[in-house]
């Protein structure tokens, strides 16, 4: 009995120590598996409480490999292709040849300092050239680098993660299939074609397969979380079953297919994909970390810190200078994208997993793999956590004040609002927790963020990159005004907004909602969302117009009058100003734009060319 509560006892602290490390990473405003990393290390080899391979025995691969594929197809699903279209031609180059290019590099210098075995040094390579959101993002919240450098960074994390790990799993099956035939090229090459014809075809089947099912609701809503669990529990399963080492490539395969399948929305896939991966990344690391050797570690010291040097002052920068040539990017731009480029959680669970399957397999030295990638996963977001910042001061490339607008709500007045602003050129950001509102918003070519923008979940995951003010258009007043409160830090008190609603006009001070609490009134007093909505229903419309020396803005109070209830006006510099009320005659400069919602009345007087109307 005393045993079995020792056990239960170490899962309970796990338990406690993931959430502790959650929780300080929320405070600190860091990524969590630098917290989960530390107390792992501490956990095993410092304190000697926790060893995973006496607490789960043989267990322990089994585990690790149905995390690392759950976690693996979750990245997968962020694939999609769609929002690639249009991309610059660097992102591509830094995702294909930038990519084969820091690792081959990191690969012949860890092998050649280690005078390691060269698979082991090329499964290296692969496991650190990938990046990651869960870890740049918090430092790009904080950096807040211009629209150029955060695009390109924030589309290279979310797209190297899959292609990253696809790239480890197609060199982990390469490994196996040269051991499997010897020397002999032509059975190794056989092998790995089996690897890779299994895991595709099984990948692009199982994806079909679930998509159609969705699609065609073949499957009550309720079990579309746990139906599309277990299928990729299965898939990983019965692949790995088919040839061995396919079953990653194969779930990877599958979560493509699904983001990239028509009629099929994944925001609904896993859709406790907040609880999940918390629970499988606290464990998982803490977890894997205590299996570090503290003697590899001390062993390696002068190596370890020497490949630290290597992967962020040479392999990152030879990336980006090579993928950059002949760009427009600035030498300041440059640098700081060759500054930013922590390692997260995929290089962890994907080192961890493979070594150990290595070591099964008989291969010394595998924990070295562990060792090494840790130091570089805790180096790189300790480093550029604390230096990025004053760099992007030093070298001029923060974006002072962002344009971006976060809207709350994806109801009717929010979305045909945000379209105007997309149209003019600002990045706009929707969030909504009603499911048709998100779907309707996305058919409309909107970015939109499902939750609750005041949830725990949108503090990890909403991207707040390159926004700079909040506009609480729903219909929830105190949801906008939540918002209002807990974005105001962020953002600054005077570029946080909210539709007015009663209580905000009320008179009685026992009524009114305080000014300290309810920031500035979006648009006008009398601009309410059931007003706004309920000229929308009657035909009112965007229009942003130009204002101009032979068409001014009396000309245009003149024209359009109380018919119009001005929003925005983009300046002569393009920035862009919230209006709370109807703004004077000449704070409307010549060369700026008006930004307004125009009632449907038939006696207006149209002046082509000046105004266009929305389409």
């Amino acid at each position: 009995m005393g045993a079995e509560l020792s056990v239960v006892m170490i899962f309970a602290l796990i338990g406690f120590l993931g959430l502790l490390c959650q929780w300080v990473a929320w405070r600190l405003r860091l990524p969590a598996i630098l917290f989960l990393l530390l107390a792992g290390i501490l956990s095993g080899p410092v304190v000697g409480w926790l060893d995973p391979d006496a607490l789960f025995g043989d267990m322990l691969f089994p585990i690790v490999s149905l995390s690392v594929a759950v976690i693996l197809f979750e990245g997968s699903l962020t694939l999609d292709f769609k929002e690639i279209k249009g991309m610059e031609a660097l992102v591509w180059r830094m995702l294909t040849v930038g990519l084969v290019i820091s690792w081959i590099s990191i690969s012949l210098f860890t092998g050649w300092l280690l005078n390691m075995d060269w698979h082991l040094a090329m499964l290296f390579g692969a496991l650190v050239v990938v990046t990651g959101p869960t870890v740049i993002t918090p430092i790009l919240r904080t950096v807040r680098p211009n629209a150029r450098i955060t695009n390109i960074l924030r589309w290279e994390g979310i797209l190297i993660d899959p292609l990253g790990a696809l790239l480890v799993v197609l060199v982990f099956n390469f490994i196996i299939a040269q051991a499997s035939g010897g020397n002999e090229w032509l059975v190794v090459a056989l092998v790995f074609s089996k690897i890779l014809l299994v895991g595709t075809f099984l990948g692009c089947g199982a994806g079909y397969l679930c998509g159609w099912l969705l699609r065609h609701e073949k499957i009550p809503e309720y079990l579309h979380n746990v139906f599309i669990l277990i299928s990729v529990l299965v898939v990983f399963a019965v692949s790995d079953t088919l040839e061995h080492e396919s079953g990653l490539l194969a779930v990877t395969v599958m979560g493509i297919w699904l983001a990239n399948m028509s009629g099929v929305e994944t925001e609904g896939v896993l859709d406790f994909k907040e609880s999940l991966s918390i629970l499988l990344i606290s464990v998982l690391f803490i977890l894997l970390a205590a299996r570090v050797d503290l003697w590899d570690l001390v062993s390696l010291s002068w190596q370890a810190l020497a490949i630290l040097a290597f992967v962020h002052f040479v392999a990152r920068p030879l990336k980006i200078l090579t993928s950059t040539w002949g760009t427009s990017l600035s030498w300041p731009e440059k640098v700081m994208i060759s500054w930013i480029g922590p390692r997260g959680i995929i290089a962890a669970a994907v080192s961890a997993l493979f070594a150990l399957r290595l070591s099964q397999l008989g291969y010394e030295g595998t924990d070295v793999l562990i060792t090494l990638t840790f130091v570089v996963i805790i180096g790189t977001v300790v480093f550029q956590s604390l230096t990025a910042k004053p760099l992007a001061m030093r070298l001029g490339v923060v974006e002072s004040s962002p344009q971006g607008l976060l809207l709350i709500g994806a109801n009717t007045v929010a979305r045909m609002i945000g379209r105007e602003l997309k149209k003019n050129g600002f990045e706009v950001l929707l969030t909504d927790s009603y499911r048709p509102n998100v779907k309707q918003a996305k058919m409309e070519g909107l970015h939109v963020f499902y939750g609750n923008p005041i949830s725990q979940f949108a503090e990890r995951e909403l991207d707040l990159v390159s926004i700079g003010r909040l506009l609480g258009m729903s219909q929830n007043s105190d949801l906008n005004l939540l918002a209002m409160q807990r974005y105001a830090a962020e953002f600054g008190e005077n570029n946080v907004f909210a539709l007015p609603t009663q209580s905000s006009l009320a008179k009685n001070d026992r009524q009114q909602v305080s000014n300290e609490l309810r920031g500035s009134v979006l648009f006008a007093e009398d601009a309410g969302y059931s007003n706004l909505a309920s000229l929308i229903a009657q035909g009112a419309n965007m229009r942003t117009t130009n204002i101009s020396e032979a068409f001014t803005y009396g000309d245009y109070l003149d024209q359009y009058g109380s018919s119009a209830i001005p929003m925005f006006v983009i300046n002569p510099q393009k920035r862009l100003v919230v209006l709370s009320k109807r703004p004077e005659v000449e704070s409307v400069l010549p060369g700026s734009k008006l930004i307004a919602l125009v009632r449907p009345v038939s006696e207006f007087v149209q002046t082509p060319v000046e105004v266009q109307p929305t389409t």
